[in-house]
């Protein structure tokens, strides 16, 4: 049996703090995800990433693990438990995780021979999912039914609470919903981190919101006030008169919604109409010789 080192798993400091390794752990969780990675060697990695954080996060089992590594013990050489390391020992079973033998040997899962566990009261382990959400529910905010995959690959269907304006990347916390205690102690929390799916109408920027507007040329060489959609509803909008492709204007305090409101960004797009009709083309012509100089490549 091979020494597992826990901390370059993680690739994390041995005097790494707590919130060091559930930010390392999160990042790889990301990462290995078996419902995202269907790489070779993906989920052996996320499964070594789930283990290590179940170590160096409860702090027995940390202060227990590190006397072990300060013994001279690496990553890769061969190891077995020291013939008194069960005694006076307890340590929380580990609740549905997928452990490796070395773990086991060392915390208990019912090991035959080396450090039993012995259960006692213990709050449960929090869970990491993910969700993903639309974006009119992230500007609105509200309970929603979310279905998420967990870290064992059951699916579950919630009733989440989401704060109106929440970004990419932020974390709900679902109190009890995590793994069970032991002992009678509570369970622990479920963290779900939020992604929001594309739009086809806008474009998240951080608390911005990109709309690309059509226009026909006539509105943007002459000016005019046309609607605008934004995640609030519909508003008007006047184009300055000699506005060109790309332009855009701000509609402010209409982008996300948070102590300082995003703006929605309106990137004007010119858009020239077929020619079907001898009168039309007619049109075109007439405008051609009204700017006989005119050279959009110049």
């Amino acid at each position: 049996m091979e020494f597992k080192d826990y901390y370059d798993i993680l690739g994390v400091k041995p005097d790494a703090s707590e919130a060091e390794i559930k930010t390392a752990y999160r990042k790889l969780a990301r990462k290995f995800h078996p419902d995202k990675n269907k790489e070779a060697g993906a989920e052996d990695k996320f499964k070594a990433a789930n283990e290590a954080q179940e170590v160096l996060l409860d702090p027995e089992k940390r202060r227990a693990y590190d006397q072990l590594r300060a013994g001279g013990y690496r990553g890769g050489e061969q190891f077995r438990p020291p013939p008194d390391w069960g005694q006076g020992r307890q340590f929380e079973f580990g609740e549905g995780g997928d452990f490796s033998d070395f773990f086991e040997s060392l915390f208990g899962h019912g090991s035959a021979g080396h450090g039993r566990g012995h259960a006692r009261a213990r709050r449960g382990r929090d869970v990491q999912a993910q969700v993903q959400i639309d974006l009119q529910t992230a500007f609105d905010g509200g309970r929603t039914r979310l279905a998420m995959h967990d870290s064992s690959g059951g699916e579950r269907v919630l009733d989440v609470k989401i704060p109106a304006g929440i970004q990419p990347g932020q974390v709900i916390r679902l109190a009890g919903q995590g793994h069970p205690g032991s002992g009678g102690a509570p369970a622990g929390d479920l963290l779900l981190e939020v992604g929001i799916r594309d739009d086809a109408r806008f474009r998240l920027d951080g608390r911005n919101v990109l709309h690309v507007l059509p226009v026909a040329p006539w509105e943007a060489a002459l000016g005019a006030t046309v609607p605008v959609p934004t995640l609030a509803g519909t508003v008007d909008l006047r184009i300055p008169p000699g506005s060109q492709s790309g332009r855009k204007l701000r509609l402010k305090a209409r982008g996300m919604p948070g102590p300082t409101p995003g703006d929605q960004l309106v990137e004007l797009s010119i858009r020239v109409p077929q020619a079907d009709s001898d009168e039309q083309r007619a049109a075109y012509a007439a405008l051609q010789a009204t700017f006989p100089d005119y050279d959009p490549r110049r």
